[in-house]
């Protein structure tokens, strides 16, 4: 049987000493000391300054801003996170589906997750994902449209759309691609 969200938590939380030699009250004091105030700039700073693994800064992060009152990351936090570290070199190819999403109609809700960005209208009818370090997946929902060589089917990736287009540049947002985004755009 697998651990639940509460006991990973709680074990990780009661592990941060032991590997890191601070205690979480004694990190969220750090973090709060640097005067930073996003959860993706807290992130960045506990591990390029303190090298604290991802899940741990993320976890100081949180309970250095939920105790500030500040809540959930942002939705800007929630991307600068996604393209952080080995994948920052994959940001131009999310800022050029972005601009091509936002050209579709001013009624695209653009809604970051914490792995994904899902583009809904009045359902979802695409999302974007930083699968590997040098790949960015477009998932899009074209139901009844036969995969091609580009536009594959989801397969495995996603069970929230029906088909993929995996991205290593933003060249590869072209007219093709756009095209299949604002036909799934139009069926939203």
């Amino acid at each position: 049987m697998g651990t639940s969200p509460e006991e990973a938590l709680a074990s990780m939380i009661a592990n941060l000493k032991e590997k890191t030699g601070k205690s979480l009250d004694e990190w969220v004091a750090l973090a709060r000391m640097s005067k930073l105030a996003k959860h993706g700039e807290i992130v960045a700073h506990l591990k390029g300054k303190h090298a604290l693994t991802h899940g741990y800064a993320n976890l100081v992060a949180q309970t250095a801003l939920k105790s500030d009152g500040a809540g959930e990351p942002s939705g800007e936090d929630l991307v600068g996170a996604q393209y952080a570290g080995a994948k920052a070199a994959l940001r131009p190819i999310y800022d050029a589906l972005i601009a091509a999403i936002r050209a579709l109609g001013s009624d695209v809700e653009i809604s970051p997750k914490k792995a994904y960005v899902s583009l809904r209208r009045s359902k979802q009818f695409a999302l974007i994902q930083p699968s590997t370090a040098d790949r960015v997946d477009v998932g899009i929902n074209l139901k009844g449209v036969a995969p091609t060589k580009r536009l594959e089917a989801s397969g495995s990736f996603s069970a929230m759309v029906s088909h993929r287009v995996r991205l290593e540049s933003a060249t590869g947002v072209d007219a093709e691609l756009k095209s299949w985004l604002k036909r799934a755009y139009d069926g939203a």
